[in-house]
């Protein structure tokens, strides 16, 4: 790439529509051939806003998908014990192939044991120990959405990811961890880094492929890139608008400006990793509904 040319940019609404388009072709067969219409529950607790947009634009995608929504929205003070009484319903509902409870949950109500609470055949998010435990094994599992969508954008790019030396700024279990393990599966090298990385710069610097999912505004810079390296920013911030007094943008975890004069392809946000992780909890839905099919 030439000094003064400029990464590509890895468009996520567009890959994701077409992901859609063919879960939408999958569905219709899968309705024709076998009358089984894959059902998505989407239960979400309390009134943030940020979590009742999310569960919207699900709702919307699921309907458009064809598949059928059960959207359970409930109170701020909705006890642990109820909640667990839902999941146990979603559970057993044989129209509900997939269940999905929106995090953040009240601090009142723990994650953990509503999330080991869904049966793991129908946990679209890929967040039981189960799940996670048949992704560390290399077995059939639902794989995290974010995760998996990260790596399709990946390949968008560079179909074979064979050799590549992967960096993951971040170890959460939502992205950090499951990632690293599909990275591997894709035979690249993988190093986990994070805020306590000595020497994070060079570390990320040796970066064929950079997965930036720590959480912190524009945390990785433009020279931290290794040139012609991909990057996949999976962070979503608020941070003030310098040039709109009182508004706020988002922006990811790169440094994006400074990045797009050193990458060779790179996600933007929004618009980059955030619409693949719909496709992909799509993905998941009729994976679980197809799995029926005897």
């Amino acid at each position: 790439m030439s000094k003064s040319a400029k990464a590509s940019l890895i468009d996520g609404k567009a890959i994701a529509l077409s992901v859609r388009a063919t879960i939408k072709e999958q569905v219709t067969k899968l309705i024709d051939q076998h009358g089984i219409t894959p059902g998505l529950a989407v239960v979400l607790v309390g009134e943030d806003p940020a979590s009742r947009v999310y569960v919207r634009n699900k709702e919307i995608a699921t309907k458009k998908a064809g598949m059928t929504g059960f959207a359970h929205k409930l109170p701020e003070n909705t006890s642990e014990a109820d909640l667990l009484k839902l999941i146990e319903q979603l559970n057993t509902d044989p129209a509900v192939h997939g269940i999905l409870v929106q995090l953040p949950l009240p601090k009142h109500i723990n994650s953990t044991t509503i999330i080991e609470a869904i049966t793991p055949a129908k946990d679209v998010d890929g967040l039981h120990p189960i799940n996670a435990g048949y992704l560390m094994a290399g077995q059939k599992g639902h794989v995290p959405c974010t995760p998996k969508g990260s790596i399709v954008l990946a390949k968008s790019v560079a179909p074979d990811l064979t050799g590549m030396e992967a960096v993951i700024v971040g170890r959460s279990v939502l992205v950090g961890k499951p990632v690293a393990q599909l990275l591997l599966n894709e035979n690249c090298t993988v190093t986990i880094a994070h805020s306590r990385t000595k020497n994070l710069a060079d570390v990320v610097r040796r970066a064929d492929l950079l997965i930036a999912a720590v959480g912190r505004p524009e945390m990785v810079r433009g020279d931290w890139i290794k040139k012609g390296a991909i990057v996949i920013d999976v962070g979503i911030n608020r941070i003030a608008d310098p040039q709109n007094e009182g508004k706020h943008r988002l922006v990811g975890d790169v440094a994006f400006a400074e990045a797009l004069q050193v990458a060779s392809a790179i996600t933007p946000v929004p618009g980059g990793v955030g619409p693949m992780t719909i496709a992909m909890l799509l993905s998941n839905t009729y994976d679980a509904a197809r799995a029926l099919v005897k």
